[in-house]
């Protein structure tokens, strides 16, 4: 294989981010997130549109590659991440009319008199 003339760059930790934000980190780190699969679609695509958080990625944060070489993620859509957190439904859904008021006007002013008031 032929030597690249292109720089070297560090990949960076992308696991764990929404996909828009790793995004960005990896273009500012000079590298590009892609599809693990090469024959599937890109990861733009699977990650879109909607909240999407990366599960792995290959190769590892810290690995050295060439400046804009491609970073596999695999993602995830939000709310089907594992978690260990308790999810808490409440019983009922808020009432709105509960926190809903009637402006009551301080005071009137009728502007369809003729003539000025007498004071």
């Amino acid at each position: 294989m032929k030597e690249r003339f292109a720089d070297r760059v560090t990949v960076p930790d992308v696991v764990g981010l929404p996909f828009h934000v790793a995004r960005d980190v990896a273009c500012d780190a000079g590298v590009s997130l892609a599809n693990p699969d090469p024959d599937g679609p890109p990861i733009g695509v699977l990650a879109w549109p909607g909240l999407f958080y990366i599960t792995s990625q290959c190769p590892a944060a810290g690995t050295i590659v060439y400046r804009w070489d491609s970073v596999a993620v695999e993602v995830v859509a939000h709310g089907n991440a594992e978690s260990n957190a308790w999810l808490k439904r409440p019983d009922a859904p808020p009432a709105d009319s509960a926190h809903a008021t009637t402006p009551q006007p301080e005071q009137c002013v009728d502007l369809t008199e003729t003539e000025p008031p007498l004071e």
